[in-house]
This record gives structure tokens, C-alpha cells and sequence, in this order.
């Protein structure tokens, strides 16, 4: 655990009581702070009183009397589409709002570095898609280095929940744009934007919003190094912003296809290779093409982004492409979960935008998709350069007929469930098919989650390939 600084013995209200409230609430006790905690659910609240913290409605009148600050967990909305009541109570009231990312950077260092041969080291990842395979694979090869590492934040355990760093440890976050859009402290040593795509706009606002949260890890983290994926009109600008000129290497351009200026520090993905190039010369390669764990092209541009985060850190070319082999992939983002009769079978559920489906739709060839949800705003118009892939899509959700009008220019038929659509999928698949579970949507018209949607499907295709 990582024991909150600058609070003891102050009253610290910490609002939303799922993984990263109720490790932000033990944390600041352990720093010696008073815990005030609250969630609008009751299950919530109940586990928050067996850890040994009493609930207070945080909304109620003079709530905020005597607050030192209001710990505020991502779900919950701060500013819009509308504050929580009560955020808009501390805001009302002058409580500074802050959450467990800004508590972890203002109490990770401690006097004991001062004693350490090598100061340890954050590396945070942001972006739209593969931001969870772009840090497991940073920590994946740093381990596989013998470097020590944890990892936290959106994947992996609570930020507040890791051990302290030892002598030259790193810690590897993921953050999502709910993270850094309110963190009061954004502190990293290296800090990496993948790409940005339309997803959560109505918790900012639109894209502007959306992407003013993810630039903030740079504007005012001020990292040592910045690692920007530049293939997206976004990520070029934030490159620009950061960098003193095209020689300047502190910023990591990160690219797939064609990059006319080399000059600088560059990682390029293209044809299945990674290339590190430094000063107009190439000096280094990967070849990506046969790594099970890494499937197609978006994964071979995560694979470009955790390059140069280990490169950042001293971890040579040869290390770095022996780890990316032994590298299995996560859960749920292009995995591999079972063949038949020549069909093979991916879970892709993490795909819950239309871009992030794309990238999926993008890796493979007589593709049975499986997609549909609780469709987000802006359409499914990212996926359409890819529907030549597809051989038929078979649309589940609550909502799958309104979810299939956007696919009439394929063959398609609505399931509505997970049960159906693979049943369906199965029945019609030839050898050399591909039945890619990538809902292009939320999960939440019927699963609790996107890993929960997941596990569906894997249970779904476990009939039929154990039979």
C-alpha cells in the first residue's frame, strides 16, 4: 500500500466505493488521515462498513463542513454531463476534488529514495485503444528484463494498493481519460498516448473535452520523455506541442505507414516490422509478424509504444523483441480462445467503440462478427473500410435491430444474445473463418461489464469446441 501523504489527521471524504474508493479510503488512513467514504449503492456501502468505515450521505446538509478534500472514484461523474450532488456540494463549498491517481503522485516518493542507487520511475499510458496491451507489455518486458515493476491503475491493482517502489523499481499505469481529467498531480517519468478515437464524449463534453483530458498527462505532467502515437491528427498536434523541433528527442514519435521527417526519435510499424529509427538512421529492428500475443496491426503499434517506453528505460532492441514473444496478450483484446474443424475463435470484447472494432476487423480475413451493445455516439462509420473482411455479422444486444440498420451493406442477422449468435456463427462458418466476438459498443444493455460479455462468449464457443 501506498500510505497518502499531506493529510493526517485531517477529514478526507472519499466518494464511489468500487476498487480504486475503497483502496483510496484505506490508504488515507493508513497515512494517518480521517476517513469519510459514501457510494449511492447499498452493497457498496456495506462492504465499506465491513472494511471498518462508517458511510456518511456526502450530499446531506453541512456534508462538506471540515473536508480537507473530496476523493472522487472515475465512475462518477465531476462535471458533466452533470456533477454528481456531491461533487456540486464541494465544488459549491471550495473542498478541493481530486482522486487516487492525484493522491498516488503527491505521496509515492518518500525520504527513503534519497537512499536508493536509482530513483524509481512511473510510466503512465494514455489513449483511446490499446492503452491496457500497450502497459501490460511494458511490464511484461521489464519483468522479463529483471527490472522490478508493477503494474496499476485501469488494469492490474489500484494505484494506492501497489508496494512502495524499491531501489530503480518502475511502476507502468494505465489511465483512462476519467483518471486524468481530474488528477490535481500528474507527475510521470514517461508518458505515452496511443491514439485518440470519439468514446466517453458525453463525460467531456465532445472530442475537445475528451482529448484535453488525455493532454493534460503532458501539458501538466511535464514527463522527461513523451511517447505519441502521431497517425491521428491529435497525436501529431500534441507531438508538435511538446517538441522543440524534429531533432528534439525527447519526444517519441510512434507511427504505422509512411513518416516523411526521420529526423527525430521515431518507431515506425509497417509491413509488420517495427523499425527504431534515431537521427534520419534506422537502428533497429522487430519483426512483429509471427508473435501470437501481438495479432495485427493496431497490436503491432502497441508493440511500437512499449518499445520505446523500454528503450526510455535502458532495456536494449534484442531484449525487448525476445519479450514480445514470449508475450501472451490480455484478456478479452484479440484473444485467441479456441479452433474447430479449421474455425478459429477470437474474443475481442474490450472492443467497445467502433475504432477499437475496427482495429480487430482489421487483423483478419472471413470474419463471422459478432457485434452490438449499447451503441455509443459516433456511429460505426470507423468500421466501414473494414466490412470487406466480414463474411456475415450476426448483431446481439437489446437494441440489435436498431444496431443492425447500420450494417445493411453486409450480410447480417439479428441473435439479440450471445447464445444465438454463436449457434448461428458456428452453423454457417467454413474452414479458414474467423469468429470475432467485437461488439463495437458497450457492454452494459446486458452484461455488467465488457469482461463479463467476454467470458460469455468464450463459455458459448467452449460448447461447441469441447464437443
Amino acid at each position: 500500500m501506498i500510505p497518502v501523504q499531506g493529510y493526517r489527521g485531517k477529514r478526507v471524504a472519499v466518494l464511489g466505493l468500487g476498487r480504486s474508493g475503497l483502496s483510496a479510503a484505506r490508504a488515507l488512513r493508513a497515512g494517518g488521515a480521517d476517513s469519510v467514504v459514501w457510494d449511492d449503492n447499498e452493497a457498496a456501502r456495506i462492504r465499506a462498513q465491513e472494511a471498518g468505515f462508517t458511510p456518511e450521505d456526502l450530499a446531506r446538509s453541512g456534508a462538506m463542513d471540515g473536508l480537507a478534500a473530496l476523493i472522487v472514484s472515475p465512475g462518477i461523474a465531476h462535471l458533466y454531463p452533470a456533477p454528481h450532488r456531491g461533487v456540486a456540494a464541494a465544488l459549491e463549498a471550495g473542498v478541493p476534488v481530486d482522486n487516487d491517481i492525484g493522491l498516488f503522485f503527491r505521496s509515492l516518493a518518500t525520504a527513503e529514495w534519497e537512499n536508493f542507487d536509482k530513483t524509481p520511475r512511473v510510466v503512465a499510458v494514455t489513449g483511446s485503444n490499446g492503452k491496457s496491451t500497450t502497459a501490460a507489455l511494458i511490464h511484461h518486458v521489464l519483468c522479463m528484463a529483471g527490472r522490478e515493476s508493477q503494474l496499476a491503475g485501469n488494469i492490474g491493482r489500484g494505484v494506492l494498493d501497489i508496494d512502495p517502489p524499491g531501489d530503480g523499481g518502475v511502476v507502468v499505469l494505465e489511465l483512462s481519460s476519467y483518471q486524468t481529467d481530474l488528477a490535481r498531480a500528474l507527475t510521470p517519468d514517461i508518458a505515452v498516448f496511443t491514439n485518440l478515437s470519439a468514446d466517453h464524449l458525453d463525460r467531456h463534453a465532445g472530442p475537445g473535452g475528451y482529448f484535453a483530458a488525455k493532454r493534460r498527462l503532458f501539458a501538466e505532467g511535464g514527463p522527461d520523455r513523451a511517447i505519441i502515437g502521431v497517425d491521428e491528427p491529435e497525436g501529431r498536434f500534441l507531438a508538435n506541442q511538446l517538441s522543440e523541433g524534429s531533432g528534439d528527442d525527447r519526444v517519441i514519435r510512434v507511427a504505422s505507414g509512411h513518416v516523411q521527417d526521420r529526423s527525430g526519435w521515431l518507431i515506425l510499424a509497417r509491413k509488420g516490422f517495427l523499425s527504431e529509427w534515431r537521427k534520419g538512421r534506422q537502428v533497429a529492428s522487430v519483426d512483429l509478424r509471427d508473435i501470437a500475443g501481438l495479432p495485427g496491426v493496431h497490436n503491432h503499434q502497441n508493440a511500437c509504444a512499449a518499445y520505446a517506453a523500454a528503450r526510455c528505460l535502458g532495456i536494449s532492441p534484442k531484449v525487448i523483441g525476445q519479450a514480445f514473444h514470449d508475450f501472451a496478450g490480455l484478456p478479452h483484446r484479440s484473444q485467441p480462445v479456441g479452433e474447430k474443424n479449421g474455425v478459429r475463435f477470437i474474443n475481442d470484447s474490450k472492443a467497445t467503440n467502433a475504432a477499437s472494432a475496427a482495429k480487430a476487423l482489421s487483423a483478419f480475413r472471413n470474419i463471422r462478427w459478432i457485434c452490438g451493445g449499447l451503441e455509443k455516439e459516433g456511429g460505426l462509420d470507423p468500421v466501414v473500410p473494414y466490412l470487406g473482411n466480414v463474411a456475415k455479422a450476426y448483431v446481439i444486444g437489446r437494441e440489435a435491430a436498431g444496431f443492425a440498420l447500420h450494417l445493411a451493406a453486409i450480410p447480417h442477422e439479428v441473435c439479440t444474445t450471445m447464445t444465438v449468435a454463436v449457434d448461428r456463427a458456428v452453423a454457417e462458418a467454413c474452414p479458414g473463418d474467423v469468429v470475432l466476438l467485437a461488439p463495437a459498443a458497450a457492454s452494459f444493455d446486458q452484461y455488467d461489464n465488457f469482461e463479463v460479455r467476454g467470458m460469455d462468449f468464450i463459455a458459448e464457443v467452449g460448447r461447441h469446441v469441447n464437443a
